[in-house]
Protein backbone atom coordinates (compact mmCIF):
# COMPACT_ATOMS: atom_id res chain seq x y z
CA UNK A 1 0.00 0.00 0.00
CA UNK A 2 1.07 3.44 -0.51
CA UNK A 3 0.13 6.22 1.94
CA UNK A 4 0.91 9.55 1.93
CA UNK A 5 1.12 11.81 4.97
CA UNK A 6 -0.88 15.01 4.75
CA UNK A 7 0.02 17.85 6.83
CA UNK A 8 -1.31 21.56 6.20
CA UNK A 9 0.90 22.93 8.79
CA UNK A 10 4.52 23.40 7.01
CA UNK A 11 7.26 25.80 9.05
CA UNK A 12 8.72 26.75 5.32
CA UNK A 13 5.52 26.70 3.27
CA UNK A 14 2.32 26.50 5.04
CA UNK A 15 -0.96 24.86 3.24
CA UNK A 16 1.60 24.08 0.29
CA UNK A 17 -0.12 20.96 -0.14
CA UNK A 18 -3.31 22.56 -1.28
CA UNK A 19 -1.27 24.36 -4.01
CA UNK A 20 -2.56 24.18 -7.68
CA UNK A 21 -1.07 21.45 -9.57
CA UNK A 22 -2.07 21.33 -12.91
CA UNK A 23 -6.06 21.76 -11.26
CA UNK A 24 -5.50 19.66 -8.96
CA UNK A 25 -4.81 20.29 -4.88
CA UNK A 26 -0.75 19.21 -4.38
CA UNK A 27 -1.49 16.43 -2.42
CA UNK A 28 -4.07 14.62 -5.22
CA UNK A 29 -2.13 15.47 -7.69
CA UNK A 30 0.86 13.33 -6.03
CA UNK A 31 -1.73 10.34 -5.25
CA UNK A 32 -2.87 11.00 -9.06
CA UNK A 33 1.27 10.24 -10.31
CA UNK A 34 1.08 6.63 -8.07
CA UNK A 35 -2.86 5.14 -7.95
CA UNK A 36 -1.74 2.69 -10.52
CA UNK A 37 1.34 1.02 -8.68
CA UNK A 38 -0.89 0.30 -5.29
CA UNK A 39 -3.45 0.72 -3.11
CA UNK A 40 -3.51 4.73 -2.05
CA UNK A 41 -4.89 5.89 1.18
CA UNK A 42 -3.43 9.52 2.68
CA UNK A 43 -2.99 10.15 5.74
CA UNK A 44 -3.72 13.62 7.38
CA UNK A 45 -4.51 15.68 10.46
CA UNK A 46 -7.12 18.19 8.94
CA UNK A 47 -10.49 17.72 8.69
CA UNK A 48 -10.03 19.96 5.26
CA UNK A 49 -7.82 17.57 3.75
CA UNK A 50 -9.71 14.63 4.62
CA UNK A 51 -12.64 15.84 3.37
CA UNK A 52 -10.99 16.65 0.30
CA UNK A 53 -9.53 13.56 -0.13
CA UNK A 54 -12.60 11.78 0.00
CA UNK A 55 -14.25 14.10 -2.79
CA UNK A 56 -11.61 12.99 -4.86
CA UNK A 57 -12.47 9.10 -4.40
CA UNK A 58 -9.26 8.45 -2.27
CA UNK A 59 -8.88 6.32 1.24
CA UNK A 60 -8.69 9.46 3.80
CA UNK A 61 -6.95 8.44 7.45
CA UNK A 62 -7.84 11.10 10.13
CA UNK A 63 -4.63 11.04 12.35
CA UNK A 64 -3.59 12.69 15.59
CA UNK A 65 -1.89 16.10 14.90
CA UNK A 66 0.67 15.69 17.60
CA UNK A 67 3.28 13.50 15.15
CA UNK A 68 6.45 15.24 14.34
CA UNK A 69 7.05 13.31 11.61
CA UNK A 70 5.19 12.03 8.12
CA UNK A 71 6.74 8.14 9.22
CA UNK A 72 4.69 8.41 12.68
CA UNK A 73 2.12 9.37 10.53
CA UNK A 74 1.80 7.09 8.31
CA UNK A 75 2.39 4.29 10.65
CA UNK A 76 -0.63 5.58 13.00
CA UNK A 77 -2.75 5.56 9.16
CA UNK A 78 -1.22 1.67 8.62
CA UNK A 79 -2.50 0.18 12.24
CA UNK A 80 -5.92 1.78 12.17
CA UNK A 81 -6.27 0.32 8.39
CA UNK A 82 -4.75 -3.05 10.21
CA UNK A 83 -2.37 -3.80 7.79
CA UNK A 84 -0.65 -7.00 8.05
CA UNK A 85 3.14 -7.02 9.46
CA UNK A 86 4.70 -8.14 6.02
CA UNK A 87 2.45 -5.89 4.24
CA UNK A 88 5.06 -3.18 2.06
CA UNK A 89 4.39 -0.25 2.70
CA UNK A 90 5.82 2.86 0.74
CA UNK A 91 5.45 6.63 2.51
CA UNK A 92 5.59 9.29 -0.66
CA UNK A 93 5.50 12.60 0.18
CA UNK A 94 2.71 14.80 -0.52
CA UNK A 95 4.68 17.48 -2.09
CA UNK A 96 6.20 15.22 -4.96
CA UNK A 97 3.70 15.97 -7.69
CA UNK A 98 6.03 15.29 -10.22
CA UNK A 99 7.32 11.76 -8.68
CA UNK A 100 7.66 9.40 -11.72
CA UNK A 101 5.71 5.99 -10.70
CA UNK A 102 9.41 3.82 -11.66
CA UNK A 103 10.81 5.81 -8.87
CA UNK A 104 8.38 4.48 -6.34
CA UNK A 105 8.15 1.21 -8.31
CA UNK A 106 12.18 0.63 -7.28
CA UNK A 107 11.55 1.64 -3.87
CA UNK A 108 8.96 -1.66 -4.17
CA UNK A 109 11.70 -3.80 -5.12
CA UNK A 110 14.06 -2.94 -2.85
CA UNK A 111 12.20 -2.97 0.40
CA UNK A 112 12.16 -6.61 -0.42
CA UNK A 113 16.04 -7.47 0.26
CA UNK A 114 15.72 -9.75 3.39
CA UNK A 115 18.63 -7.32 4.80
CA UNK A 116 16.74 -4.09 4.56
CA UNK A 117 14.84 -2.16 7.68
CA UNK A 118 13.56 0.67 5.57
CA UNK A 119 14.38 0.91 1.99
CA UNK A 120 14.61 4.28 0.08
CA UNK A 121 16.09 6.50 -2.82
CA UNK A 122 18.56 8.89 -4.66
CA UNK A 123 19.64 10.67 -7.88
CA UNK A 124 22.65 12.02 -8.95
CA UNK A 125 22.45 16.00 -8.21
CA UNK A 126 24.90 19.12 -9.42
CA UNK A 127 26.59 20.90 -6.76
CA UNK A 128 23.96 24.18 -6.88
CA UNK A 129 21.89 21.44 -5.69
CA UNK A 130 24.33 20.13 -2.97
CA UNK A 131 24.98 23.61 -1.52
CA UNK A 132 21.01 23.99 -1.05
CA UNK A 133 20.26 22.63 2.69
CA UNK A 134 16.31 22.20 1.39
CA UNK A 135 17.74 19.08 -0.66
CA UNK A 136 18.87 16.52 1.65
CA UNK A 137 22.33 14.67 -0.04
CA UNK A 138 23.25 11.07 0.92
CA UNK A 139 26.23 8.81 0.47
CA UNK A 140 25.95 5.22 0.74
CA UNK A 141 28.35 2.04 1.13
CA UNK A 142 29.64 -0.10 -1.39
CA UNK A 143 26.67 -2.59 -0.85
CA UNK A 144 23.84 0.18 -1.30
CA UNK A 145 23.36 1.05 2.20
CA UNK A 146 23.23 4.37 3.77
CA UNK A 147 25.96 5.86 5.78
CA UNK A 148 24.58 9.53 6.37
CA UNK A 149 22.16 11.87 5.38
CA UNK A 150 22.79 15.85 5.36
CA UNK A 151 21.43 19.23 4.48
CA UNK A 152 25.14 19.90 4.03
CA UNK A 153 26.91 19.29 1.32
CA UNK A 154 28.62 15.41 1.73
CA UNK A 155 31.03 14.35 1.30
CA UNK A 156 33.20 17.47 1.48
CA UNK A 157 34.96 17.26 -1.60
CA UNK A 158 38.70 19.28 -1.37
CA UNK A 159 39.28 19.25 -4.96
CA UNK A 160 35.57 20.22 -6.12
CA UNK A 161 35.22 17.39 -8.46
CA UNK A 162 33.12 15.03 -6.56
CA UNK A 163 29.77 13.41 -7.40
CA UNK A 164 26.69 14.03 -5.17
CA UNK A 165 23.24 12.51 -5.14
CA UNK A 166 20.25 13.86 -3.52
CA UNK A 167 17.69 11.87 -1.58
CA UNK A 168 14.32 11.14 -2.48
CA UNK A 169 11.87 11.22 0.35
CA UNK A 170 10.16 8.52 -0.50
CA UNK A 171 10.12 5.25 2.07
CA UNK A 172 9.56 1.70 1.91
CA UNK A 173 9.09 -0.70 5.08
CA UNK A 174 7.36 -3.82 6.00
CA UNK A 175 4.81 -2.98 8.33
CA UNK A 176 6.89 -4.41 11.59
CA UNK A 177 9.67 -2.86 10.64
CA UNK A 178 7.52 0.64 10.50
CA UNK A 179 6.40 -0.68 13.59
CA UNK A 180 9.50 -0.99 15.10
CA UNK A 181 11.18 2.12 13.44
CA UNK A 182 8.17 4.43 15.45
CA UNK A 183 9.49 2.88 18.73
CA UNK A 184 12.59 3.82 18.60
CA UNK A 185 14.02 6.44 20.27
CA UNK A 186 14.61 10.15 18.39
CA UNK A 187 18.31 10.49 18.21
CA UNK A 188 20.55 13.46 18.65
CA UNK A 189 21.32 13.30 14.62
CA UNK A 190 17.86 13.97 13.90
CA UNK A 191 16.93 16.72 16.32
CA UNK A 192 20.51 18.40 14.69
CA UNK A 193 19.39 17.84 11.08
CA UNK A 194 15.56 18.04 11.21
CA UNK A 195 16.35 14.33 9.02
CA UNK A 196 13.65 11.47 10.93
CA UNK A 197 15.55 8.63 8.59
CA UNK A 198 18.97 9.73 10.79
CA UNK A 199 17.32 7.69 13.67
CA UNK A 200 17.68 4.63 12.02
CA UNK A 201 20.94 5.08 11.32
CA UNK A 202 21.52 6.14 14.93
CA UNK A 203 20.37 2.98 16.13
CA UNK A 204 22.02 0.77 13.64
CA UNK A 205 19.29 0.04 11.85
CA UNK A 206 20.18 -0.56 7.60
CA UNK A 207 18.53 1.67 5.11
CA UNK A 208 19.18 0.18 1.71
CA UNK A 209 19.30 2.65 -1.18
CA UNK A 210 18.31 2.68 -4.87
CA UNK A 211 20.15 4.84 -7.08
CA UNK A 212 16.90 6.05 -9.67
CA UNK A 213 16.51 8.73 -12.72
CA UNK A 214 13.84 11.54 -11.95
CA UNK A 215 12.75 15.01 -12.46
CA UNK A 216 11.37 15.10 -8.96
CA UNK A 217 11.87 17.13 -6.28
CA UNK A 218 10.10 17.91 -2.68
CA UNK A 219 8.27 21.50 -2.94
CA UNK A 220 9.90 23.05 0.05
CA UNK A 221 9.21 26.78 -0.88
CA UNK A 222 7.37 28.62 -3.20
CA UNK A 223 10.06 29.22 -5.15
CA UNK A 224 10.07 25.40 -5.84
CA UNK A 225 6.50 25.69 -6.42
CA UNK A 226 7.29 27.87 -9.17
CA UNK A 227 9.66 25.28 -10.75
CA UNK A 228 6.92 22.42 -10.82
CA UNK A 229 4.16 24.53 -12.22
CA UNK A 230 7.03 25.27 -15.26
CA UNK A 231 6.92 21.71 -15.80
CA UNK A 232 2.78 20.96 -15.94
Amino acid sequence: MIIIPARLASSRFPNKILANIGGYPMVIATANRVKELDKVAIATDSSEVFNLVKDYGYEAVMTSSKHKSGTDRINEAANKLALKDDEIIINVQADEPLIEPEVVKAVMERVKDKECFIASCYKPIDKSFATDPNHVKVITDANGYAIYFSRSKIPYDRNEHNSYYGHLGIYGFRKKSLNEFCSLPTSPLEDIEKLEQLRAIYHGKKIAMVQVESESFGVDTKEDLQRVLARV
